[in-house]
């Protein structure tokens, strides 16, 4: 058996690297039985046959995996975003950051297309909420130097709405990348999808990277569920005044005595953050009372 982690997953074949070469594998049929998928990112042990092919044949333990982009054993989580033309929704990025901190991972924001807009209002968002946050151009190079040392040594899924410069932002850190960069259309305010498939790379810097193709919700049931259960505490700044609820289960939403409200008021929670965890909520709300249902449904069959 050889060791190595995942590099690329494409159309069933899987890309190992071993350390000494890029293995092309398929994996045993026993993986799909069980409803488990390798991912970008994995650690496994593969069966080599010869001729640069193996078979992936287990795949060990992980730090975590997600279903968007779909990897795993993720250090950090690099959201790059835009002020400029896509701007960003800032309801994108608290998204990820929740399943990020659900997950383990830290969050890094790049503020793309700085030279462009200044984007000061995410800026100031996510520098006050704790986020190390960057504002960067790819394509004049500004701020550029203070990045590899931030990813340097971890590995790290860089994702985004479409069009806010991923592939432009790895190109100008790596004079090894060639990632086709997309247009942004002019009418629709977004850019096409450049990124096809979820692929691991390596920078001159020490640092691994995932370049994937945009996020979009997160659609596993049980990992929404959890988020659910686990929502107020995916929002970091919330630490401090989650003990301090008047009330014991409070939902931070409405009632009276919420410490965390209050320090809302007081200005020391972002607003469109605590929108964005309203927005969550609501979104999460039913999700337990419909999964409770069919199980009810099932047992009373």
């Amino acid at each position: 058996m050889t060791e190595g982690r995942i590099q690329k997953a494409l159309s069933g074949f899987y890309y190992v690297d071993t350390g000494h070469e890029i293995v092309t594998c398929r994996a045993r049929g026993k993986f799909r039985r069980e409803g488990i998928s390798p991912l970008v990112g994995d650690r496994v042990e593969i069966q080599e046959v010869g001729n640069g092919e193996g078979v992936v044949e287990t795949i060990l333990p992980r730090r975590n995996a997600f279903v968007r982009p779909a990897v795993a054993n993720i250090d950090q989580m690099v959201v790059v975003a835009s002020g400029a033309i896509p701007r960003t929704d800032p309801f994108l990025i608290d998204r990820v950051a929740a399943i990020a901190a659900l997950m383990g991972c830290d969050v890094l924001v790049l503020l793309n297309k700085c030279d462009l807009d200044r984007a000061d209002e995410l800026y100031q968002t996510y520098q006050a909420a704790g986020f190390p946050t960057l504002r960067i151009s790819a394509e004049t190079g500004e701020g550029l130097e203070d990045l590899p040392p931030l990813i340097a040594g971890k590995l790290s899924a860089f994702t985004g709405n479409s069009g806010v410069g991923k592939s432009s932002v790895l190109n100008a850190l790596d004079p090894g990348f060639s990632l086709q960069v997309g247009e942004v259309s002019d009418a629709l305010g977004r850019g096409r999808h450049t990124t096809r498939h979820v692929e691991l790379y390596r920078l001159s810097c020490g640092a691994e990277v995932v370049d994937s193709p945009g996020f979009s919700s997160f659609e596993t049931t049980e990992l929404n569920l959890e988020l659910k259960r686990r929502l107020p505490e995916t929002f970091l700044e919330f630490a401090p005044y989650l003990d301090r609820c008047r009330f014991q289960g409070c939902s931070h939403t409405k009632e009276q005595g919420c410490a965390v409200r209050e320090a809302l008021r007081a200005g020391k929670i972002q607003k469109s953050r605590y929108a964005s965890y309203l927005r969550l909520y609501e979104e999460l709300k039913p999700l337990r009372d419909w999964q409770e249902a069919k199980r009810a449904k099932g047992r009373s069959i």
